[in-house]
């Protein structure tokens, strides 16, 4: 790392900080594989890690038990295969999100477990594979009820288990896998869920019948691996369970579970000021100062991923105290009612964490904003430099 670069990092960090307990994930992967114990994991670090980064908490899932990683993307996949990740070289990496003209090549030559859900991508990927040489991993995913992605039941299904034989027959290929995803495992008793683990069944059941043997079944996101066993067969893969944030506030908060947020978002003041009482405070004087207080300025905003829609209600530790956004929250900044309280400029402002201290949660920001806790922690931006604990 250059001068340059280490003083900018450096200077960034006095800013803000997103604080990454490797120590947590750790002990939140252990967790998840004692949930599934006969099952393997597959730590998804997809959107560089939910915004944990991706390479860092891979390692920490590898380190903990996982031994597969999963990604959205084969660029996110490939990065984490190259030579410079580091991580160990029998470990399976497998991406599912695939368009047209997609690298299919390179990700038959590093090794990727790919997955495939109608007939062009199979096309696809065994004509890649017949250049490369070398024989594609390939996973059937079946769509069992979410209307996403996945091959349809029925003929649909059918038509791609043959070709697939047809392709593993001629050694284009390897089934490793057949695979799927819930639409609502995170609302317990939705009839959505034994309805699709049903079709499921039946899907893989299918392909088998017809002569496919792959390695490992998967079903079960982090709702399921939490609170459906029967839904675990050979693969679990938690994605924002992994990094402490709970799928749902129905199913329970992370410590129901033995599971510990990882990322802490935390500021320094940089203003505190008094002020009368009348006084508007940022874009569109939403919020007046109901009397003489004074204001401390968060400089974090939502170029950084705070999100706009917790204007005047996201919650923040100020001094030991709960604070709450005064008005709009500007691209960079944002404003904290102090309640006549005068912090010293510098002062620690945490966004949230694990709550140990009483700061707020992701979660109480997911509902301050109207959304879930994947969007909060994934959204923090790359402006925020990520300081990385117990690495």
């Amino acid at each position: 790392m250059s001068e340059t670069t280490a003083r900018r990092d450096a200077d960034a960090a006095l800013r803000a900080r997103a604080e990454i307990d490797l120590a947590a994930l750790r002990a939140n992967v252990r967790a998840l594989r004692e949930r599934a114990p006969g099952a393997a994991l597959m730590a998804v670090v997809k959107a560089d890690g939910y915004g944990h980064g991706a390479l860092r908490c891979a390692r920490a899932a590898v380190e903990a038990g996982a031994s597969w990683v999963g990604t959205a993307t084969p660029q996110e996949a490939l990065a984490l295969r190259s030579a410079e990740a580091g991580l160990p070289d029998d470990l399976r990496i497998m991406c599912w999100l695939w368009t047209p003209g997609g690298p299919w090549r390179e990700a038959v030559e590093a090794r990727l477990d790919v997955s495939v859900s109608a007939l062009w991508a199979l096309e696809e990927v065994t004509a890649a594979a017949r250049a490369a040489g070398i024989p594609a991993r390939v996973q059937l995913k079946a769509d069992t009820g979410l209307g996403r992605g996945g091959c349809q039941p029925g003929a649909d299904w059918e038509e791609l288990v043959g070709a697939a034989l047809r392709a593993e027959a001629e050694g284009a290929l390897r089934v490793t896998g057949l695979w799927s995803h819930f639409a609502c495992a995170d609302e317990p008793g939705h009839p959505s869920i034994a309805a699709q683990l049903t079709r499921f069944r039946e899907m893989t059941a299918y392909a088998e019948r017809r002569g496919l043997r792959p390695e490992v079944r998967h079903i079960a996101n982090s709702p399921a691996t939490l609170t459906l066993p029967e839904t675990h067969f050979d693969l679990v893969r938690p994605g924002i369970a992994m990094y402490g944030v709970s799928p749902s506030p129905e199913i329970g908060v992370p410590a129901d579970f033995g599971l510990r947020p990882v990322m802490t978002l935390a500021a320094s003041l940089a203003l505190v000021k008094q002020v009368p009482g009348g006084h508007g405070v940022s874009y569109g004087h939403h919020y007046t100062t109901p009397g003489e207080t004074t204001l401390g300025l968060v400089p974090l905003g939502y170029a950084d991923g705070v999100p706009r829609h917790a204007s005047s209600t996201g919650p923040v530790l100020v001094g030991g105290k709960w604070r709450t956004v005064a008005g709009r929250i500007a691209m960079d900044q944002f404003v904290v009612d102090l309640n006549g309280d005068r912090p010293e400029p510098g002062a620690e402002a945490v966004l949230f964490g694990p709550g140990d201290r009483g700061e707020p949660t992701a979660e109480d920001w997911a509902q301050a904003a109207g959304t879930i806790g994947y969007e909060i922690v994934t959204r923090i931006g790359s402006r925020v430099p990520r300081v990385y604990l117990d690495e």
